[in-house]
């Protein structure tokens, strides 16, 4: 074989190799939920969402998921673009195998929403709401589909969390605190700057409040609800919509608002202090 027959070969080689790992991660590991070909699970498609479930899901009553869709798109005033993709696992192996997060539920930035048998499980203990977790991650879903995958990169992960667990209403649910125990622990000392949330500088900040991450979630919350119910929720929405585009947070803020960001986090904590 002369070089130039063996170059052509290794070139051959190598792109046969990277697509058969494609193939492998698309169709069995974490690229899963953004592979067009579902491999071990039912398919269930219904009038505004498609459930994917895997033999042992212990979920068996996906067609109500169905029902959540209009009051995500009522709280958000979208639309979904595309029927979102949600995938009920019967096995802790293929969770693990296929999702990109170890929590109990997980929206990938294409809008698709994996569910771990685990919290199926806790669901139906009565632990978790499976209707108000859905509705947590669809809020996610719907935020990323108009987004698309760069912006929805680029979306403050603080404002996703918070206006998921307050459009859920998933403050003082399972163990994420309520509206006035947030402002109890904030009160107390605990505060996580939503500049902060998911950077190096996170570790940094001491929160005695626990689960750790629900009361985060729900001090996020509570700065929503202190936005909606202080400038209007139109204000709130043209906020929200506005960085779907990818415009710079602050500058967004800054004109919908009247105020810098951070003083309006300052406003915030002065009037939970207030609070009786």
């Amino acid at each position: 074989m002369n070089k130039k027959k063996a170059i052509s070969f290794l070139i051959i080689a190598a792109v046969v190799a990277v697509l058969a790992v494609l193939a492998y991660l698309l169709l069995f590991g974490k690229l899963f939920p953004h592979s067009p070909i579902v491999l071990g699970f039912e398919k269930h498609e219904l009038q505004r969402v498609v459930v994917y479930v895997e033999k042992g899901a212990m979920f068996n009553r996906f067609q109500e998921i169905d029902s959540y869709i209009p009051m995500v798109e009522n709280f958000h005033t979208l639309t979904f673009r595309k029927k979102p993709r949600i995938f009920l696992f019967g096995s802790r192996k293929t969770y693990a195998d296929r999702s990109l997060s170890k929590a109990r539920f997980c929206a990938f930035y294409n809008g698709d929403i994996v569910v771990s048998p685990w919290a199926q499980k806790e669901a139906s203990e009565g632990l978790i709401s499976m209707e108000i977790y859905l509705r947590h991650e669809l809020s996610h879903s719907l935020i990323y589909q108009h987004a698309g995958i760069l912006n929805a990169f680029r979306y403050p992960d603080w404002l996703l969390e918070g206006i998921a667990v307050y459009s859920a209403n998933q403050m003082g649910t399972s163990w994420y605190p309520s509206k006035e125990q947030t402002y109890s622990y904030i009160r107390n000392g605990d505060f996580m700057p939503p500049r902060f949330y998911k950077t190096k500088k996170e570790d940094q900040i001491n929160i005695v409040a626990r689960p750790r991450t629900p009361f985060m979630y729900c001090e996020f919350a509570c700065i929503v609800d202190y936005l909606v119910n202080r400038y209007g929720k139109d204000k709130f929405l043209a906020y929200m919509k506005e960085l779907l585009s990818g415009g710079n947070h602050d500058d967004v803020f800054k004109t919908i608002y009247g105020i810098d960001f951070d003083q309006c986090i300052r406003d915030f904590k002065k009037s939970v202090m207030q609070q009786p």
